[in-house]
């Protein structure tokens, strides 16, 4: 396997038969899926965003406009707790 062989899909989104290995990485279960429907090979809560990436995140509107170099860049204020 190689990285172009990696995929990332919504957990919402509908299993395909050309889906492969479907790994769910989050540390809490999706909101109304249920173990059959989410079809996953394997569910790694332990390596996915901890709870306070999660928080900074929801909490800041451009977020999601920001790369993860950025991201990366702010994430030492954020681990210890400064919103600066």
């Amino acid at each position: 396997m190689t990285i172009s062989d990696i995929r990332l899909k919504r957990i919402y989104d509908p299993v395909e038969d050309r889906d492969g290995t479907r790994i769910l990485i989050d540390r809490l279960w999706p909101r109304g899926m249920s173990k059959e429907r989410a079809a996953l090979d394997a569910w790694m809560p332990e390596i996915g965003p901890s709870h306070e990436l999660r928080k900074w995140y929801a909490h800041e509107p451009s977020a999601g406009k920001r790369s993860v170099s950025d991201t990366g860049k702010n994430w030492p204020a954020v681990k210890n707790g400064s919103n600066n």
